[in-house]
C-alpha cells in the first residue's frame, strides 16, 4: 500500500514551499518529489513545466542580498540537474531590482546550463534591468524574449 503525504512551510500568510512525500507501493519509502505540474519545491523561485521547459518565477521582487542570491543559485543549479538537457526559461516578470551579484550567478547559470546540453531562456525584463543587461553586453549573451509565449516558441 503507498502513502501519500503533504507538507506545506508556512511563515504567517506567506507560503514558502511544498513537498509531497510518496512510499513506494511496497511502503519501503519515499519514491521522490511530486512532478505534478506548478509544485513549488524550492524558496526563491517558483517552478513550472510547459512541454520540456521548466518555467521559473522569481518569489523575490529585490534580489539584492548575498545569503538571497546564494539560496537562488543553489535552487537554480538543482534546477539544472534535474532538467539534464531540456530547457529552462526564467521569467522576470516579478523582479524589479537586481544586483550584480545576481548578474554572476546568471551566468554561472548560463555555462551549467550549457554543459548540461540544455538551453536557457529569458523573458518579461524590465526595462530598466534591460539597460543593466545592454551595459554589460549580456543581452548578447543571453537569449532574451519579449514574453513566455515568445520564449516557449523559440526552444
Amino acid at each position: 500500500m503507498a502513502l501519500t503525504a503533504e507538507l506545506q512551510v508556512v511563515r504567517g500568510n506567506e507560503r514558502l514551499s511544498n513537498f509531497l512525500w510518496k512510499s513506494s507501493p511496497e511502503g519501503k519509502g519515499p519514491t521522490g518529489p511530486d512532478e505534478r505540474k506548478g509544485m513549488a519545491q524550492y524558496r526563491r523561485i517558483g517552478v513550472t513545466t510547459n512541454g520540456d521547459v521548466a518555467v521559473v518565477s522569481f518569489n523575490d521582487k529585490k534580489i539584492l542580498d548575498e545569503a538571497s542570491i546564494q539560496e537562488l543559485g543553489s535552487e537554480l543549479f538543482g534546477l539544472v540537474e534535474l532538467q539534464q538537457g531540456k530547457g529552462i526559461l526564467l521569467d522576470f516578470a516579478n523582479v524589479e531590482f537586481l544586483s550584480s551579484a545576481a548578474l554572476g550567478k546568471l551566468i554561472t547559470l548560463d555555462r551549467k546550463v550549457k554543459a548540461a546540453k540544455g538551453k536557457l531562456k529569458m523573458c518579461n525584463i524590465r526595462p530598466e534591468i534591460f539597460e543593466v543587461f545592454q551595459i554589460t553586453k549580456l543581452n548578447k549573451v543571453f537569449d532574451i524574449r519579449k514574453d513566455e509565449a515568445d520564449a516557449i516558441k523559440a526552444f
